[in-house]
């Protein structure tokens, strides 16, 4: 695969799982893309997270696609950095996707939104496929 199929795999499969350090203990959970382009790969969490303090403290991490509908796995390894962009917050806040944020915005059920709504955004990934036929073929490196 090249970085553009990449990039629509990731966009056509948002949930995917997240891999992150823990001290010496790596930690995985499912996580939802918000984006994946030139830009780089966007996602979010709230900042009283775990997800969040592993990731200040490390971040290296792995991202882990499927594409279940053509037995494809896309793993992609790379340092996140915290977006602290208030117009993106409301952007990723007011997507239609996203309507489960809207009361943490809106009611105040997060005190500052702005502060505890964290986006993380990876740039310079390096993305490996893998399927059952090519189980045991040298690994490609893609430079997303």
């Amino acid at each position: 695969m090249n970085k553009q199929e990449m990039l629509e795999l990731m966009s056509q499969n948002p949930a995917f799982y997240l891999a992150t350090a823990d001290g010496d203990q790596p930690r995985v959970r499912g996580m939802l893309l918000y984006k994946a382009d030139e830009n780089g790969i966007v996602f979010h969490s709230g900042t009283m997270k775990d997800v969040y303090a592993q990731i200040s403290k490390n971040p290296k991490v792995e991202c882990c696609f499927n594409d279940f509908k053509t037995g494809r796995q896309l793993r992609i390894r790379g340092k996140l950095e915290i977006v602290n962009d208030n117009a993106l917050k409301d952007e990723i806040a007011s997507h239609p996707s996203r309507a489960f944020l809207k009361p943490w915005k809106e009611s105040g059920e997060l005190s500052d939104f702005y502060q505890t709504f964290a986006v993380f955004r990876m740039t310079d990934g390096i993305g490996v496929t893998w399927t059952m036929d090519t189980n045991f073929a040298p690994k490609v490196d893609v430079a997303l």
